[in-house]
């Protein structure tokens, strides 16, 4: 446990930032679900309407050190993949 009153305060500061950026990375998840969700469902229109919207999202995180822009670059660009290829894919015989 903190015994100063600075590492009590740091403590506290913490707890908030931790809760914060719990919400914002479950934020995130939910957006990228979203889109697989949509590409499931084969529906072009609608994945990239909610792919956009996760595009946003996605870098508004990264912009705020939540995960790295690597990172987000990598989810965008997985999801523009996956969006992309909804037309394409062949049935199989």
């Amino acid at each position: 446990m903190a015994n100063t009153v600075q590492a009590r305060k740091r403590a506290r500061q913490n707890d908030a930032a931790r809760a914060h950026n719990t919400s914002l990375r479950s934020r995130l998840r939910t957006a990228i679900k979203a889109v697989r969700k949509a590409v499931e469902a084969g529906d072009k229109e609608q994945a990239l309407q909610v792919f956009q919207k996760s595009v946003s999202v996605i870098d508004s995180i990264a912009d705020k050190n939540i995960i790295h822009k690597n990172a987000a670059a990598r989810h965008k660009s997985r999801l523009s993949a996956a969006v992309k290829a909804i037309g394409s894919a062949a049935p199989a015989a």
